[in-house]
């Protein structure tokens, strides 16, 4: 058993939905809602998919008191909290945990490419500042810099540091966290899912959850059950989407296109992030079609 087996499954990195320039909270709120009804363990807002950079840090904490709000106890949160500075990280968990999620998402400090030491230190601070579980978020094609699996070791120590988001697409790195300690591990990238969750990884936060979040639940779910050809027609059936929606452009411009097309969003993005150019949305619409979404589709 891992350390928290109540995150195994399925939690989606959620979209921030935009209008007009400006958080669109009633849209939020719906998404929240298709994400409980749809049996998800966790919500994940203000990550990489919610476009957190673009935040300003009024509107981060205003996104995580509305999820929290909007989950009402009938779904776990998850808010992304992690920050560059170690002082901003620790201030955005405080208020996290203040508001009431279940545990918070700590990217490692982006940019500045600290060294082990430095992770070691950042994060540490960071927990010590709440009591709610820590999941450290490693993603180093955004960071810049890895966080060595002896350091996510040494991190695990410290008992309210108990997940890890594994986002480098290395098995021998997740191999070594799991091999050396009782962290829940959960990928995250959606075509890894079942391939960490055979070495032992208990889920996904997932970024195609937020159009598809019943199959991805349901891969999670045969895995568990030892139903291994359930899971592997799944992981099949999934993996085309995610590879091709998500090789489009970055993170979250093709989801959130795609969540366009099947009305669920606006799709609108904050710079630096810009619209998926026209030739690569007929590609998507012919993915989201071959995986037999073509009936949700808009007309417009």
């Amino acid at each position: 058993m891992s350390r928290r087996e109540d995150f195994a499954g399925l939690s989606v990195a959620v979209i921030t939905p935009f209008k007009d320039g400006k958080v669109d909270f009633a849209r939020l709120q719906q998404q929240i809602e298709f994400q409980i009804d749809a049996g998800t363990t966790a919500v994940v807002p203000g990550g990489t998919t919610g476009e957190s950079p673009t935040l300003s840090f009024e509107e981060h904490e205003a996104v995580i008191r509305a999820v929290v709000e909007a989950a009402a106890g009938k779904i776990k949160v998850m808010a992304g909290t992690g920050a560059n500075s170690t002082e901003e990280a620790i201030s955005l968990t405080r208020f996290a945990a203040k508001a009431g999620v279940d545990a918070a998402l700590v990217v490692a400090p982006y940019y500045n490419k600290p060294m082990q030491e430095g992770f070691y230190q950042h994060f540490k601070a960071v927990a010590a500042s709440v009591d709610i579980p820590i999941c450290l978020y490693n993603i180093p094609g955004r960071t810049g810099r890895n966080i060595e699996p002896a350091t996510i070791v040494r991190l695990a120590e410290i008992p309210n540091i108990a997940l890890v988001k594994e986002s480098t697409g290395s098995m021998d790195q997740a191999s070594a966290i799991l091999a050396a300690t009782d962290m829940t591990v959960l990928s995250g990238d959606d075509s890894l899912t079942l391939p960490l969750m055979a070495l032992g990884a208990r889920g996904i936060v997932s970024v195609v959850g937020n159009i598809v979040p019943k199959d991805v639940r349901a891969l999670c779910e045969a895995f568990d059950r030892g139903d291994s050809a359930q899971a592997k027609a799944l992981h099949y059936k999934l993996f085309p989407l995610s590879r091709d929606m998500l090789s489009l452009a970055t993170n979250p411009i093709p989801v959130k296109a795609a969540m366009r097309m099947l009305g669920t969003d606006t799709g609108d993005l904050r710079l630096p992030m810009t619209p998926l150019p026209g030739e690569d949305v007929a590609k998507l619409r012919e993915t989201l079609c071959a995986y037999g979404l073509g009936g949700q589709i808009r007309a417009d």
